[in-house]
């Protein structure tokens, strides 16, 4: 039987780890996850990730950005130009390059804690 190493929450979101045995095969694409490991064969699809980590990350970068543009205008001033250069490509680099780390982290925690779709005892 194999004994498999299993990474920290934190590293596997990072670097794309599949949570049960440290192989780089969580992701497919950017965003988009693999159907199962190609190491250990675990099922990447019996875990439903959702739009959680989409919808936390367009309300905490949302808020941020909308901060950053407030304070800006108010202390510069600048022409509406600069806040579309400045804010449009921050925005989507952060909601980009930070849904990768949420729904890593997020597929990784429901494996560690065994989170399961809720069932009604008959």
């Amino acid at each position: 039987m194999t004994q498999w190493h299993a990474p920290d929450t934190t590293q596997a979101s990072v670097r794309g780890l599949c949570p049960r045995c440290g192989a780089p095969t969580l992701f497919a694409g950017a965003v988009r996850f693999s159907e199962r490991c190609g190491t250990c064969q675990l099922d990447f699809t019996q875990f439903n990730v959702g739009d959680g980590p989409a919808a936390f990350l367009i309300m905490v970068v949302g808020a941020i950005i909308t901060i950053g543009a407030v304070w800006l205008e108010l202390a510069v001033s600048p022409p509406f130009w600069v806040h579309i250069v400045l804010w449009v490509p921050l925005t989507l680099g952060l909601v980009l390059g930070l849904l990768r780390l949420a729904k890593g982290a997020l597929l990784v925690l429901e494996y560690r804690n065994r989170a399961r779709e809720g069932r009604l005892i008959p």
